[in-house]
């Protein structure tokens, strides 16, 4: 089964023009980001049901929550696969990972008893983790530089199907409760062999292949100069964004539910409504990514207050319909423009080819360790009301909108080779 060639998949000029190749093995790397968000948001929507089935506490919920594909099992095998991903190359980590998530969504399916589910739920967290920064090392690496910010938007759009996909699954079936669910976690099974099997064709990224053959830089090289400068920035506006785009993954339909603004398929519903703004977002980011530095700063800007806005709104207004409706869109539009999409165009961006996997692998691990701890206390705080959260979150969003649109580097447009060449001597 072949899907082109290394070098016809390694073009890196100013040129936007993407080939057939190059579309074909980003959606193939794409499902990472459909897989990862599915199996969040696939466990959101079985939180309740999960937790009246099998006597769960509160704090058992909030530690499966941090365990799993949304927190501290993906933070784990972010830095693994993501650092292995440098040394042994893409392509081994790629090959192997999907068969492990797909063991970890059978575990949960058929899980009949909490050890059951958590050991399923942290597997699922530990593939994903490994997958992503692999699999977006190896889209930044292959795409053309006046395109690369089109083709790794186009994998965050892959991020938002996966939670419509399966939340419509989720919706159609919510009235077979906790059985609907069993069901969605095996339409995951399905897609991870599906993708595992189309991927066996690809081969390992031919800038890794070439930056392996020389020196390898030791992971310390992450913490001097512009890369450490390069590694605070993406930490910093990962960590603070995810806190908000996690909690919305994960917790929204159980606060949905909780606080009585809807039922199972209104939770669920509000939910899916959640991710279509993000989708038509992203492919207007996909348009605007490649167009100048002015244009990703001022995308940042507005999303990011867009994004302010959606919670602060929680502060001011009752916890009600119309209200959940205003902060799903406000967020879903925000989300994309200020949020994981630009991080993980600059996470290919500043860092060399043999630190790239690794750099992106720690940002997100801290990112997500941050977001397992949180998630640990977010059921408890939300028997209070929404109150503490949305404040909570409101000032993690001006945290994460500041710090990215201040200092955000000039990288647009330009090929991995020349932004190395210019942060050195810079």
């Amino acid at each position: 089964m072949s899907m082109g060639t290394g070098r016809e998949a390694a073009v890196d000029t100013a040129d936007s023009t993407v080939t057939r190749t190059q579309w074909r093995w980003t959606v193939l790397a794409g499902m990472a980001s459909f897989l990862d968000a599915g199996s969040i948001v696939a466990l959101g929507s079985g939180l309740a049901l999960f937790q009246s089935s099998l006597g769960l506490s509160d704090g058992a919920l909030g530690v499966l929550a941090a365990i799993g594909p949304n927190a501290i099992g993906c933070a784990i095998g972010a830095f693994i696969g993501g650092r292995l991903g440098d040394r042994l190359g893409r392509k081994r980590i790629y090959k192997y990972d999907l068969l492990v998530y797909a063991l970890g969504v059978l575990c949960v399916a058929f899980s009949v008893s909490a050890p059951m589910l958590f050991i399923g739920v942290f597997v699922i967290g530990l593939a994903v983790g490994a997958d992503i920064p692999t699999s977006l090392a190896l889209v930044g690496e292959f795409s053309p530089a006046g395109a690369r910010g089109k083709l790794l938007a186009l994998t965050h759009i892959a991020w938002s199907l996966g939670p419509v996909v399966v939340l419509l699954l989720a919706l159609a079936l919510s009235s077979l409760d906790l059985l609907g669910i069993r069901i969605v976690f095996g339409m995951l099974f399905a897609v991870a062999l599906l993708t595992w099997a189309l991927r066996r064709g690809m081969s390992e990224s031919a800038r890794w292949r070439s930056a392996s053959a020389g020196a390898r830089p030791r992971v310390r090289a992450l913490f001097r100069g512009a890369n450490l400068r390069a590694f605070v920035w993406t930490a910093t506006i990962y960590l603070f964004g995810n806190l908000a785009a996690g909690t919305a993954g994960i917790f929204n339909p159980y606060m949905i539910k909780t606080l009585h603004a809807g039922g199972q398929a209104a939770s669920i519903g509000f939910s899916i409504a959640g991710y279509l703004p993000g989708i038509v977002a992203g492919l207007l980011l996909m348009r605007l990514a490649d167009r100048s530095h002015r244009t990703r700063k001022w995308m940042w800007g507005l999303g990011g207050l867009a994004q302010v806005l959606a919670y602060a709104a929680f502060l001011v207004f009752p916890f009600t319909v119309p209200v959940v409706i205003a902060n799903i869109v406000l967020f879903g539009l925000g989300g994309t423009f200020a949020g994981e999409t630009l991080y993980r165009i600059f996470s290919q961006e500043l860092f060399p080819t043999m630190l790239r996997g690794t750099a992106q692998g720690m940002t997100f691990a801290l990112g997500r360790v941050c977001l397992g701890v949180w998630s640990l206390f977010v059921p408890a705080l939300t028997s209070a009301g929404i109150g503490p959260v949305a404040l909570l979150l409101t000032l993690f969003l001006v945290v994460s909108g500041f710090v990215g649109f201040a200092f955000m580097p000039n990288t647009t447009g330009k090929p991995l080779e020349q932004i190395q060449e210019e942060r050195r001597t810079s």
